[in-house]
């Protein structure tokens, strides 16, 4: 099963994340099909590529809490 969820990247104390899409069962820093887009906590900042999204979502992918709390403050 698919899944939209985020992976960490960036220094030790500075987070930063990518949304991505990968299988359930991968680990969250292994393989991914797809980058959806990036998160930053600290600066507020967003990118989502919200095409991309829709149609991972209609082909059945399930999101993460994280990113579906994104997406909805998204709009």
């Amino acid at each position: 099963m698919l899944i939209i969820r985020l992976t960490r990247r960036g220094k030790r104390n500075d987070p930063s994340f990518r949304i991505v899409v990968s299988e359930r069962l991968n680990p969250v820093k292994g393989k991914f099909l797809e980058q959806l887009g990036h998160y930053n906590p600290k600066l507020k900042t967003k990118s989502l590529n919200k095409e991309r999204i829709l149609h991972w979502l209609k082909v059945g992918a399930a999101c993460s809490p994280t990113i579906h709390n994104l997406l909805v403050s998204e709009g």
